[in-house]
């Protein structure tokens, strides 16, 4: 597909899981995604951003996945020859042990879901297995081949999981198992009568794997025949407890702990402000990537680029300079009542700070900008001809954004952020290569903030939704006074007009403010268990069907051609 930045185009962001199917599992799936496309192209938007798609955890987070190769298995649309493997009768009996209406009901229930598809898989992968088609297992043993170089660990992690209770922390696991070596030299010296047990289980999470990239094409080239580009998401660090640090220890600094610096704007997380975000990543070993010439790296990009056209690098900055905790996210509560001094005493001297350096210094800043790029130009080269773009918000070094427009990475314009001696700056001035959105996934939707600039008078959380409204009402032209404007008929249509007329070659909408809803998908600095779980409200037939909907996307539809993105 043609995305060179000189033509404009829109977008919306989705997190997968939170679309409906007609008559899905519980959770948004690629069958999801494709209805969504069909929608979206006669709307006249021409690209989906979704959240990484990599297999998750217990937590359930797209930013903890348990594999930065591997794709999370509820992601696939299941249904009798879907996959190819699944007959009508094996798909109605693992229907019968459970009700699809309860889980396809309010909030993704991860478990349940998680445990049906699987039981529909092992079901799919024993007719695979039983009536072998020649072609078929050709290509699944070619499909192995191709991705040895991650596959293998992959489904060797996933027994390992098994075998342990179904935890992923392998730093818990029996020594037999607590790292790659000694977990081959288990599996090979299995006594007979259990390897053909175990080899059907590692066959099993590869083929998985391979019906999770079969749909994934496919759902690319529906989108491309469409004319909508797919964008995906990699983010900077990787879970602990994924196969990847299990594999590749050696990649890994295991005792230091990625996140980013004290953060005042989080008021409702007192940790944050005080010490940072801990989101627990382990670090790289850049030393050691680069004698294998950053290998991992080029293989994630590379499964990113099969299915995405274009894709987003989630806290780019990770790559000049990451914030580096010396404990990990579990021992937070322990850390937050401590002073500098009694910190200092728990952890034997070592503080958070800036790795590898702080930017405190011109030698610093040099220092750190030649690395990040030195990193950055690997990704880029081995994107190829999909386009690159990288999450820059925050408290961002002065360097860090020419440094990734001298690249080809475009970086991201929030308009009430985007300030000039405490004005806001205007959209007909934003670089061309960049990404204009009123919100991340991480953000509050513009109709809660709008709700809650008027629940509670003279509150902090009243205050500053009122300020960042203002701020947007300046940026679409609209008088700051917003307790005088209607939200449908004055601040919705001015707003989303604004952000497509911005020079930005993508304006992006959050799937929440583009149907002017107020739920949200994700509270950073909290594991609360509502996290990642919201589902849109209605199916993408309904949104389809209702009256209401139809005339906001006829008004969007002429917001679009009006500023060319069309």
């Amino acid at each position: 597909m043609n995305l060179s930045p000189e033509k404009k185009i829109a977008g919306i962001l989705v997190p997968l899981f939170a679309l409906r199917g007609e008559n899905d599992l519980g959770i948004g799936d690629v069958g999801a995604l494709r209805e969504f496309i069909d929608w979206i192209a006669e709307v006249g938007f021409t690209l989906v951003q979704l959240l990484p798609i990599n297999e998750t955890g217990a937590d359930n987070s797209p930013y903890n996945a348990i594999s930065a190769m591997a794709i999370e298995p509820t992601t696939l649309h299941i249904a009798p020859g879907s996959p190819e493997d699944l007959t009508h009768n094996d798909f109605e009996d693992s229907l019968s042990e459970t009700d699809p209406v309860s889980l396809r009901r309010g909030r993704v229930k991860y478990r349940q879901v998680k445990e049906l598809k699987q039981r529909i898989l092992e079901k799919a992968f024993a007719n695979f297995s039983a009536r072998p088609d020649e072609k078929r297992q050709s290509e699944f043993k070619q499909f192995c081949e191709n991705e040895s170089g991650w596959l293998r660990d992959y489904a060797l992690f996933r027994v390992l999981i098994e075998q342990n209770n179904g935890s992923a922390a392998w730093d818990h696991w029996p020594p037999q198992h607590q790292t790659v070596e000694s977990a081959r030299n288990w599996l090979r010296d299995l006594p007979l009568e259990k390897q053909p047990a175990v080899t059907r289980r590692l066959d099993f999470f590869c083929y998985v794997q391979w019906i999770a990239h079969q749909q994934w094409c496919d759902v690319k080239a529906h989108a491309e025949q469409r004319g909508v580009a797919l964008m995906g998401d990699i983010p900077f660090g990787v879970s602990y407890y994924s196969t990847d640090v299990f594999s590749r220890a050696d990649e890994f600094l295991l005792d230091w702990f990625g996140g980013a610096p004290p953060e005042p704007h989080f008021k409702d997380d007192a940790f944050t402000q005080k010490w940072g975000q801990n989101w627990g990543i382990p670090l790289y070993r850049w030393s050691a990537m680069r004698t294998n010439n950053f290998q991992w790296w080029r293989e994630r990009v590379r499964a990113t680029r099969r299915i995405f056209h274009l894709f987003r690098i989630d806290h780019v900055q990770g790559f000049y300079r990451v914030y580096a905790f010396p404990w990990r996210p579990q021992r937070n509560k322990e850390f937050l009542p401590l002073d500098q001094h009694q910190m200092l005493e728990q952890t034997g001297g070592r503080a958070p700070h800036f790795v590898p350096r702080d930017d405190e210094t011109p030698e610093h800043r040099e220092a750190n900008k030649r690395e990040g790029e030195e990193y950055l130009r690997v990704i880029m080269d081995e994107a190829g001809a999909a386009r690159v773009a990288g999450e820059d918000l925050g408290v961002v070094p002065d360097y860090v954004r020419p440094s990734l427009r001298s690249l080809g990475i475009a970086g991201f314009k929030i308009p009430q952020w985007e300030t000039r001696d405490g004005m806001i700056i205007p959209g007909d001035t934003y670089d061309r290569l960049s990404v204009a959105t009123y919100a991340t996934h991480d953000h509050e939707p513009i109709r809660a903030l709008w709700e809650n600039a008027f629940d509670t008078p003279d509150s902090d959380p009243e205050q500053q939704a009122r300020a960042t409204l203002e701020k947007i009402a300046l940026f679409a032209g609209l008088n700051s006074k917003i307790d005088q404007l209607d939200y449908e008929k004055d601040f919705y249509p001015a707003v989303m007009d604004a952000l497509f007329r911005c020079n930005s070659w993508i304006a992006v909408v959050m799937i929440t403010d583009l149907l002017a809803r107020k739920y949200r998908f994700n509270v950073p600095g909290t594991k609360a268990n509502l996290n990642w779980t919201r589902r849109i409200q209605r199916s993408i037939a309904k949104l389809r069907s209702s009256r209401k909907e139809r005339m906001r996307m006829q008004l969007i539809h002429e917001f679009l051609e009006k500023t060319g993105r069309v």
